[in-house]
């Protein structure tokens, strides 16, 4: 049973990811993963199969800002953290990846 439930979430994920690409083209991807504690987000470039930014409210930045990584606080605190770095990096603008 459990396979069977792991096999839809992969194909619900790439169904998603292959949208994604079709209305994308060459823009990368931005990720943003919430577990109970923390929040994370990438910026991930597909063509070439890397990160390009990333950022989480377990980051050294964030914590010096910041005390939980739980809240909505966080959570713009993190964004504004990601959009800093991929600009850095050279990235203007990004789909976002609903994930599966």
């Amino acid at each position: 049973m459990s396979s069977t439930i792991q096999k839809r979430s992969f194909n619900r994920k790439m169904r998603v990811r292959k949208k994604l690409r079709r209305v994308a083209g060459d823009l990368p991807r931005l990720s943003v993963f919430r577990s109970g504690k923390n929040i994370y987000a990438q910026v991930i470039d597909d063509k070439k199969g890397h990160t390009v930014a990333a950022a989480s409210s377990i980051d050294p930045d964030f914590i010096k800002s910041s005390s939980k990584g739980n809240n909505v606080d966080a959570a713009q605190a993190v964004g504004k953290l990601i959009a800093e770095r991929a600009i850095k990096a050279g990235v203007k603008s990004v789909i976002f990846d609903r994930g599966g």
